[in-house]
């Protein structure tokens, strides 16, 4: 069989993007960012092991505005990946799986995504 006449897999560019397709990338990116937040976590026990100098110098990075950035795109894909994977948790229970439903539970969730972010850093300010 020549190269030019074996069958090409489909790919992104021949796909229709779609809402479910979307967020389920969303839900690997988020995956993915969690990852890297936890670093940030890690860094930031560690410096509170270590010591109030170590401390200080995580707390000042946090504190900036780059720090600040992260830490909200954090706790978003926190709730992100937390509400899909509650959707996730609903499908092996064999609901939802209809076009229709699936879309609307994806607005859904990231409807709720947004809410709860700004929530959780409202709560965070009037704590402080």
């Amino acid at each position: 069989m020549k190269t030019q006449d074996r069958p090409l897999s489909p790919h992104l560019q021949i796909y229709r993007w779609q809402w479910t397709m979307l967020y389920s990338i969303l839900h690997r990116a988020t995956g993915i960012a969690l990852s890297a937040g936890t670093l940030l976590l890690v860094w930031w026990l560690l410096a509170l092991a270590s010591g109030p100098e170590a401390f200080a110098v995580v707390q000042g990075f946090i504190g900036s505005i780059i720090g600040q950035i992260m830490l909200f795109g954090w706790t978003w894909s926190l709730m992100y990946h937390l509400g899909n994977g509650i959707r996730h948790l609903v499908w092996d229970a064999g609901y939802g799986f209809d076009l229709d439903v699936a879309q609307k539970s994806g607005h859904g969730v990231a409807a709720l995504t947004g809410a709860l972010t700004i929530l959780i850093w409202i709560a965070g300010y009037l704590v402080i």
